[in-house]
C-alpha cells in the first residue's frame, strides 16, 4: 500500500528537514483522528499491523537518493544522507479500539522522525478501510469522472496541484490519477504533493508547510507568537525558498495580526485550507494592502476540501484581484462513484509536543476557521482563546 518512503506528502520531508536542522533534540506525539467514528475489528487491527510491518521495510533507494538531491535542492544534503539510514519503527505505532470500536492510533519519537509516520499511517488506514467495506472500483468510472474535472480545469485555466495521498482510496488507483493528469491537463497541473509519482511522472514536487510546525511553536514558545516564530524559523532555514504559508492553525485572523512586513514581502503567498475561501482572501488581499504589497504578486493556494466546479467560482472571483491556485486531493484520489460511497473523514496531527526529554510535554492544539477541524483540549482552548483574543 505504502510504494516507496517517498510515497508521501513533501511538506513532511521539508518539515522533518526543519526539525532537524533547528530542533533535533525535540520530540513530539502524533494522534489519530476519525471525524467519523466509524467502527472496526481486532481482525481490522491485525491487518493494520501487518500493513505497518510491511512499511518498515521501506529505504530511500539509490535511484531516489539521486532524484531527491538533484531536484529538491532546497532541503540540505545532510538530511538526505541521514533519510538513507531511516527505518519506520512498527513498534512505536500504538494501535487498538476502544469498546465501542473506534480506532485509536498514537506514534511518539523525536519531532523529525515522527513526522514521517503521518502520511503513510493515514493512506494504509484509508485503504483497508476501504478494503474493509468491500468497495469496488470500475476503473472507466473513475476515469470517467477525473475527465470531465480535467475538462473544466483545461477549459477555465484552473491552476492546481493533486494533494491526495493520505485519504486515497488506495495507491492504485492514486497512480492511475496522477497518470491520467500528466497526460490530459499538462498545463494547468502544476504538480503533485506526492514526491514519489512526482519521481515517477516527472512532475514538480509540491508543498511547504503543515499545521504542526505553528502548533510545534505554540507548545515551546507559547500561542502569542507561534505564527511569528514559525515563519521567522522557516525563513532561517529555507532562506524564501517554500514560500507559501498555511494560515490557519490559530485562525487566518491570529496570523494575519502577527504577521510582518519584511514577512508578507517575502513569503509567495498563503494557503488557505479551512473557512470561506471568498472571505478568506478578501482578508488576505486587505492585510497586503496595509502593507502597500500588491496582491496581484502575491499566490492564494486554496485547499479546503475542494472540487473543481467549486473552485471555478472562486478563481473568477479573485480574478485580476490576487494570483490563485488550488490544492485538490480527496476529490482527485477517492472518487470511485460507488453509490452511497464516502471517503474516510481521516487525520493525523501533533497532540503534544516538548523541546527535549528533559522537558515536560506541552498538549498542542489546532483552532481552524471552519469549526469541526478544531482539535485538541479544551483546557489549551481557553488558553489560546484568551492569548490570541479569539
Amino acid at each position: 500500500m505504502i510504494l516507496s518512503i517517498l510515497d508521501t506528502d513533501l511538506y513532511k520531508f521539508s518539515t522533518s528537514n526543519a526539525y532537524f536542522q533547528l530542533y533535533p533534540l525535540a520530540e513530539g506525539t502524533f494522534t489519530f483522528n476519525d471525524r467519523s467514528k466509524e467502527v472496526y475489528d481486532e481482525s481490522f487491527i491485525a491487518d493494520l499491523k501487518g500493513a505497518f510491518a510491511d512499511m518498515a521495510k521501506l529505504a530511500l533507494t539509490d535511484e531516489e537518493f539521486k532524484y531527491v538531491t538533484s531536484h529538491i535542492k532546497y532541503i540540505a544534503g545532510n538530511y538526505w544522507e541521514w533519510l538513507r539510514g531511516f527505518r519506520f519503527d512498527a513498534g512505536k505505532i500504538e494501535c487498538l479500539l476502544d469498546a465501542e470500536g473506534h480506532l485509536h492510533i498514537e506514534v511518539t519519537d523525536l519531532l523529525y522522525k515522527v513526522t514521517l509516520y503521518e502520511v503513510p499511517v493515514l493512506a494504509i488506514v484509508a485503504e483497508l478501510r476501504n478494503r474493509r467495506f468491500a468497495c469496488q472500483v470500475d476503473n472507466g468510472t473513475v476515469l470517467e469522472r477525473l475527465d470531465a474535472k480535467i475538462e473544466i480545469a483545461n477549459a477555465n485555466e484552473l491552476v492546481f496541484s493533486e494533494f491526495g495521498t493520505r485519504r486515497r482510496f488506495s495507491s492504485e488507483l492514486h497512480e492511475k490519477v496522477v497518470a491520467r493528469l500528466k497526460h490530459g491537463c499538462p498545463k494547468y497541473c502544476a504538480g503533485t504533493s506526492n514526491v514519489f509519482f512526482a519521481m515517477k511522472y516527472d512532475l514538480i514536487p509540491v508543498g511547504t508547510f503543515p499545521h504542526e510546525w505553528m502548533m510545534f511553536h505554540s507548545g515551546v514558545f507559547g500561542y502569542k507568537r507561534a505564527n511569528y516564530l514559525g515563519l521567522e524559523d522557516w525563513i532561517k532555514v529555507y532562506d524564501g525558498a517554500l514560500g507559501t504559508a498555511l494560515i490557519d492553525t490559530f485562525t487566518t485572523a491570529s496570523f494575519l495580526r502577527t504577521l510582518t512586513l519584511k514577512q508578507a514581502k517575502l513569503l509567495d503567498g498563503f494557503r488557505q485550507d479551512s473557512g470561506d475561501e471568498k472571505l478568506i482572501g478578501d482578508m488576505i488581499i486587505a492585510r497586503l494592502e496595509e502593507f502597500g504589497i500588491d496582491p496581484r504578486t502575491k499566490l492564494l493556494v486554496f485547499s479546503n476540501a475542494l472540487d473543481f466546479p467549486k473552485y471555478r467560482d472562486v478563481a473568477a472571483y479573485f480574478k485580476g484581484r490576487i494570483k490563485v491556485s488550488a490544492g485538490i486531493g480527496t476529490n482527485l484520489t477517492c472518487d470511485p462513484g460507488i453509490p452511497g460511497y464516502k471517503a474516510a473523514n481521516i487525520v493525523m496531527k501533533l497532540s503534544r509536543c516538548r523541546m527535549s526529554s528533559k522537558d515536560p510535554w506541552e498538549k498542542v492544539i489546532k483552532i481552524s476557521d471552519d469549526f469541526g477541524k478544531h482539535m485538541g483540549d479544551d483546557v489549551e482552548f481557553d488558553i489560546a482563546a484568551h492569548e490570541l483574543h479569539l
